[in-house]
This record gives C-alpha cells, sequence and structure tokens, in this order.
C-alpha cells in the first residue's frame, strides 16, 4: 500500500523536468554563441544599430536634406561630426537618417526572398518529382547568373526607387533560400515520425507547417542573418550606381557615389558613408557566422 501511494508523487515531478530540459536548450545554445566573442559583439552592434535607426533621428540637430553652401566640404568639426558633403548637408545627421532605410532595405528585402524560396523550397522538397524538378530548373537559372548583376538588371528594367531596389533584392535572394529549404526538407521527410503522421490521417499542409517547418528553422534563421548583409551591400551598390534611392534620400550607397568625385581633396565625404556600409555588414556576417555555429549540431561537443 505505501508502494502504491509513492507512485503519484513520483509522476508529479516530470513536468518540472520537461521544463528545465526546454531551458537547458536554450542555455546550450546561448552557450555556444557567447562563446564567439566576435559574434557576441556582431549581435550587440547591430541591436545598437537598431534603436539608433528608430531613435536616432530625434536627437539630430540638422536636417538631413537642408542645403547651404556657404559651408560645403567643411573638414569635420565639433559643429560637424563627419563634416559637410558638396551641398553643405551635415554628413553625420544623413547618415543617421540613412540607417533606417539600409535597415529597412535588409530586413524587408530578405523577409520577402525568404518567404518566397521557403514557400518553393517546401514544396519541392515534400513532393518531389516533376514539382521538384521544374522549380529546381528555375532555381538554376537564376542562379547561374551573379546575385548583383540580377539585382541590376532587374533594377534597370523597373527604374530606379527604393522599393524597386527591394524587389529587385529580394528576387535574387529566393534561389538561396529555396535551395537550403529543399535540401532540409528532403532530410526531414525521411524520417520515420514524419511516416507515422502521414498514416495517421494528417493532411499535408499540417505536416508541412506543424512538423517540418519548425525543424528547419535553424539554417532558415542563418540564412537570413547572412542574407541581410548580402541585401545591405547590394542595396548600397545599386544606389552607388543610381538605379536606387533617388537624391535627395540619405542612402549610404548614393552618398558614397557623391563623395566619389570629391575622394583626393576632401576624403571624408566618402569616407564616413563607405564605413558605416563596412559596418553593418561586418556585423551582420560575423553574428550569423556565430548563429551558425551555435545552431549546429556537431558543435556539442565543443
Amino acid at each position: 500500500m505505501e508502494s502504491m501511494t509513492n507512485q503519484p508523487i513520483q509522476t508529479t515531478t516530470t513536468p518540472p523536468v520537461s521544463k528545465q530540459k526546454g531551458q537547458s536548450n536554450w542555455m546550450i545554445f546561448y552557450r555556444r554563441f557567447k562563446k564567439n566573442k566576435a559574434a557576441l559583439i556582431g549581435g550587440y552592434f547591430i541591436l545598437f544599430f537598431i534603436l539608433v535607426a528608430i531613435f536616432g533621428p530625434m536627437f539630430t540637430t540638422h536636417d538631413p536634406n537642408l542645403v547651404k553652401y556657404s559651408i560645403k566640404l567643411q573638414e569635420p568639426s565639433s559643429e560637424h561630426w563627419f563634416g559637410t558633403d558638396h551641398n553643405g548637408r551635415d554628413i553625420f545627421t544623413r547618415i543617421i537618417h540613412g540607417m533606417k532605410l539600409t535597415l529597412f532595405v535588409g530586413f524587408f528585402s530578405v523577409f520577402i526572398g525568404m518567404i518566397a524560396g521557403v514557400v518553393l523550397g517546401i514544396i519541392s522538397g515534400y513532393y518531389g518529382g516533376v514539382i521538384d524538378t521544374i522549380i529546381m530548373r528555375v532555381v538554376d537559372v537564376f542562379l547561374a547568373f551573379p546575385g548583383i548583376l540580377l539585382a541590376i538588371a532587374i533594377a534597370g528594367v523597373l527604374g530606379g526607387s527604393l522599393y524597386n531596389v527591394i524587389i529587385a533584392v529580394a528576387v535574387f535572394s529566393v534561389p538561396s533560400f529555396a535551395r537550403i529549404v529543399r535540401g532540409s526538407t528532403l532530410a526531414v521527410r525521411k524520417l520515420e515520425y514524419i511516416d507515422a503522421i502521414r498514416a495517421l490521417g494528417a493532411k499535408d499542409l499540417r505536416i508541412i507547417f506543424r512538423h517540418i517547418l519548425p525543424n528547419i528553422m535553424s539554417p532558415i534563421i542563418v540564412q537570413a542573418t547572412l542574407r541581410i548583409a548580402t541585401a545591405i551591400l547590394t542595396a548600397a551598390g545599386l544606389s552607388f550606381l543610381g538605379l536606387g534611392a533617388q537624391p535627395p534620400e540619405p542612402e549610404w550607397g548614393a552618398m558614397l557615389n557623391d563623395g566619389r568625385s570629391y575622394i583626393f581633396d576632401y576624403p571624408h565625404v566618402a569616407l564616413f558613408p563607405g564605413l558605416a556600409i563596412v559596418t553593418v555588414v561586418l556585423a551582420f556576417n560575423i553574428f550569423g557566422d556565430g548563429l551558425r555555429d551555435a545552431l549546429d549540431p556537431k558543435s556539442s561537443k565543443k
């Protein structure tokens, strides 16, 4: 009798164990990520950039688009921290306001490309057959072109504007997501528990969104993080060529193009926008590398 009364006491301890197990998985991921000091610093920089993009314009004292030829091409000073450009506009203020444009293009274009790529990749990997062949051959055609050339072609056809840059970057981001998601879907689809769920009568949409997609999120997150850096660099390149944001938008690539003519006599006009692009792209790259190492099951021994 005493042994029977002790059994319920033991079963009541199981829920806390599962909760601790879930927390330990998160802590394992955080410990792996924290070991990469460079990635941790990159994450802090990204958080800083997001805060600057949101709240930075509130604290600037100059109009980013106000033209003052009387103070054009001034060197950095206490009044103008990064100097002024050929139109007398404060470069520091324009970089702060351009942060929002840069991050908006990076995040939104990658988000659109990710959604389209995930849908195509899951459909291709899950159903296979003729559908897989058609989708992957179209993806191969897009992958045959270098990404920047494809973006230039799309932006050139659509015309120069910020929203057309988003479309161009999103389109050339789709193939990479589709390839990664297809490969991950093929691996998960062959697992026994997927066959068991299908045998129980679960529909395809339920299997895809409830059981396959959650198990392939790690490579998608890593690819999205690394792709944001590529998107920012591509958007800056398109604006540099005149196919992106149009004047007087304070887009960093366009600012870099404006400073090209003064790079020898007034290097600060091109130096600070270039440093801004390099810093943001580097932060996303090292942060993505840290995520990849932390989410990689093979790194569990580290």
